[in-house]
């Protein structure tokens, strides 16, 4: 008699990757140093959590050593007790992730590059490499570390069907950069993940084409366990997590399940969100019980061209202030990040951009720059009239084209005057009133420092 037989209890061998009486190979993972002049990598820095998965990953079936140049780690000039040599890069550290490439590749190492910036720049990066893993390794490890082993690496691994899904996503395994005896220059923060990915799609914004428009989440017990690992090896409940996710509302019923479930326990915490998630007033509310000490908002802009301009329809300038309210009214300090320099822009941008920090007093606003970065789709519109080509200066603090509407000599000297305004002494304590001191003032003061350093040569 024949017995019917259900996919799921079909037992799947594990796949084994290393060939029998085969020595295990060995891995340099490296985090590059960025080389521009600004506060890029300077002083505390956060441990690289994209790259820590990667090391955590590639335990399995290989030994791994991780230099972080951030931290002060050297890179070995001899690269012979390795197999594979690995480098991370966003678009401001390529060239130097480049001659590290290149030196490896001439001692005959394999040479992997990974990271926004070869993702981004496929063909460029394959130059310096043996291969270039497309957005992240964990949707392809298993071909790769096979491939190594067999000796037949291929230029490029993307997914084939998609990212793998983060619901049974473990932790990170923070050992591998604290082994460093730099490792106190690490922030206090811990990096913890719960989400990945944005479908919003603003058209300056690299997150699409690394993720694709999927939105992943992991299951909250995970993310819990892992918070609570995180206790345990700081020996105390009062830590504080920087959530490294691009939106960690777009699913607002998966954000409310974390949120209640980090009631009590004790942690402090900040993370990027939507704007539009915060038009509720209990999300704040929640986010506060749960012990969110800061939220980090893309306000882009204050002009409703500007924001149609990008495609952020996210935003409603409209309703800016209502929504500074409800996250203040609950005791959470803001991280605004603002861009200047896009072609909807004028020199009244950066009045009205002041006037709107001062009366909402924003704790820590941010300015950058408009930047086309390679491999989206606004890049190849401003192509033609980019004129800074060193990948170096790519940080959002240089000048990469003239907007339509402001010059250039114009344009630099409102960009400095408006940081130099709002981080003046008077305007910090404006900005942060009764507040107690904390490192929220701590940043305003060095941002006191580095914007009076300011100059328009320091931007071109």
């Amino acid at each position: 008699m024949s017995t019917l037989i259900s996919p799921d209890m079909i037992e799947v061998a594990p796949r084994q990757i290393i060939p029998p009486g085969v020595p295990r190979k060995r891995w340099l993972i490296i985090q590059p140093k960025s080389q521009t002049p600004l506060m890029v990598d300077s002083g505390k820095v956060s441990m690289p959590l994209n790259l820590l998965m990667v090391a955590t990953i590639v335990s399995q079936h290989f030994d791994v050593d991780f230099i972080d140049e951030r931290i002060g780690d050297q890179v070995p000039e001899d690269f012979s007790p390795y197999d594979v040599v690995a480098i991370t890069s966003r678009t401001l550290n390529a060239r130097k992730a480049y001659a590290i490439a290149d030196r490896a590749r001439a001692q005959g190492r394999h040479v992997i590059l990974g990271g926004v910036h070869p993702t981004m720049m496929l063909e460029e990066a394959g130059a310096h490499s043996d291969a270039v893993v497309f957005g992240e390794i964990e949707s392809v490890y298993e071909d790769l570390a096979a491939d190594l082993y067999q000796k037949n690496v291929k230029p490029v691994y993307r997914p084939s069907d998609g990212w793998r899904a983060l619901t049974a996503f473990d932790r990170p395994d923070f050992s591998f950069a604290r082994r460093s005896p730099n490792s106190k220059r690490y922030s206090f923060r811990v990096p913890l993940l719960a989400t990945k990915g944005c479908p919003v799609g603003c058209n300056f914004c690299c997150t699409p084409r690394i993720y694709g428009k999927s939105f992943r989440i992991r299951d909250v017990d995970r993310v819990i366990d892992e918070i609570k690992y995180r206790q345990h090896e700081a020996g105390k409940p009062n830590i504080h997590i920087s959530f490294m996710d691009d939106n960690i509302c777009f699913k607002p019923a998966f954000a409310e399940d974390l949120f209640h479930a980090m009631v009590g326990l004790g942690v402090k915490w900040n993370a990027n969100i939507s704007m539009n998630f915060l038009e509720k007033p209990h999300v704040a509310e929640l986010a506060k019980s749960a012990g969110c000490e800061m939220l980090n908002i893309g306000f882009e802009s204050v002009s409703p061209e500007t924001i149609k301009y990008v495609h952020k329809g996210s935003n409603r300038v409209g309703r800016y202030e209502e929504v500074v309210a409800n996250v203040h009214k609950n005791g959470i300090a803001i991280q605004g990040y603002f861009i200047f320099g896009f072609d909807t822009d004028t020199i009244d941008s950066f009045q009205h951009t002041y006037d709107f920090i001062m009366r909402n007093r924003i704790e820590f606003p941010v300015f950058t720059i408009a930047t086309p970065f390679p491999g989206t789709p606004w890049y190849e519109e401003m192509k033609p009239r980019i004129v800074q080509h060193d990948w170096n200066k790519y940080d959002t603090f240089h000048y990469m084209y003239e907007p339509a509407r402001i010059g250039r000599d114009e344009f630099l000297k409102a960009f400095i005057k408006v940081q130099r305004e709002i981080y003046s002494w008077p305007n910090i304590l404006k900005r942060l009133g009764p507040r107690k001191p904390d490192w929220v003032w701590l940043v305003n003061i060095a941002m006191h420092y580095f914007t009076r350093r300011l100059t328009p040569e320091m931007l071109l």
